[in-house]
């Protein structure tokens, strides 16, 4: 078995040294332990500091393409490299490297195929009032539209199996965290949450740079994860509130029509007819949505089972090597 720990990195020369010392080289359950950073286009000395401290491989990013695509990028190398098992966590050692034993336990064990480290949210000083709120209300969401239990649904420290990692596709830029969690709901990937424990704070967060802008991508964040995943729900939603707020005005004008009075009251003819018909066009909406959301699925079942047909080649070869 081996484990792969993977961190994304953007300018952490500061930070990754630190990170890395408290790395483990030896974990229960696996033969052998690597490290790989994925260089998302820096342009201090990260690669630099991170082969000063024995890091095995190295992903670069000839630009910054955002944490979500280095995330990804990440997955990639270490499936083709052959990681059984996958960790993630930051190069600012947020996360204590101490707890990745009990991460990847409940993976070795046969419990779980994905294990979020859920933080002490309520107990980390250095988050303000209004983060913990938007951390708190985005695991809402993520658990909402998962069918999961997850409690820090933002953590970016994580094990995932090999099977569930050739899974995953993630689509936004921003952040991979929300988005993984709802696709491994929806693919009957098993999925646990542990707690874990966290160091001090070694610089300010470069995903939260303002308030305001934390504020604004989450929100975008949350809708798009309903848009992606809850489409006929999301648009259907939106189409039962225009139809219903349509009919209103509508009774109104026949009520008022039948009493003799329906002349003075054309104005609630004509928003009813535009709410009506926004309301209908939403709906046709929602299954176009619904339509285009189930050929996606059918696409990534095609390149999950493509990964597992290499898989099993790449085994077959081995054996045949071995003999």
């Amino acid at each position: 078995m081996k484990l792969i720990i993977q961190i994304p990195c953007l300018n952490e020369e500061g930070t990754l040294g630190i990170a890395l010392d408290e790395l483990p080289r030896t974990v229960e359950g696996f033969d052998s332990v690597e490290w790989l950073i994925i260089d998302d286009g820096s342009s201090d000395r990260t690669v630099e500091v991170a082969k000063a401290h024995g890091v095995d491989h190295v992903v670069s990013h000839p630009c910054n393409q955002g944490l979500a695509r280095a995330f990804m990028s990440g997955i990639e190398a270490c499936l083709h490299l052959g990681a059984d098992v996958i960790v993630n966590t930051d190069a600012d050692n947020q996360y204590a490297a101490t707890d990745i034993p009990v991460l990847t336990a409940p993976i070795t064990t046969g419990k779980a195929e994905m294990v979020i480290g859920s933080r002490p949210i309520g107990t980390i000083d250095h988050f303000s009032k209004v983060k913990k709120f938007l951390q708190g209300m985005g695991s809402k969401v993520v658990r909402l539209a998962s069918g999961s239990d997850v409690t820090d649904a933002p953590s970016g420290f994580r094990a995932i199996s090999r099977c569930a990692a050739q899974q995953l596709v993630v689509f936004n830029r921003y952040t991979y965290t929300l988005e993984t969690i709802i696709q491994a709901g929806q693919k009957g990937i098993t999925l646990v949450s542990v707690p874990v424990h966290v160091n001090g704070e070694l610089r300010p967060s470069r995903l939260v740079r303002s308030i305001p802008s934390y504020v604004r991508r989450s929100i975008v964040t949350i809708v798009r994860i309903f848009v992606v995943y809850r489409p006929f729900r999301f648009f259907a939603s939106i189409g039962a509130v225009l139809f219903v707020a349509g009919m209103i005005p509508g009774i109104r004008f026949v009520t008022k029509y039948l009493q003799g009075d329906g002349d003075g009251h054309i104005q609630s003819l004509i928003l009813a007819a535009i709410l009506l018909g926004m309301g209908f066009q939403t709906m046709l909406i929602a299954f176009i949505a619904d339509l285009l959301a189930a050929n996606r699925r059918l696409l990534e079942d095609v390149r999950f089972k493509q990964a597992v047909a290499a898989d099993q080649q790449q085994t077959h070869e081995d054996a045949g090597h071995g003999a």
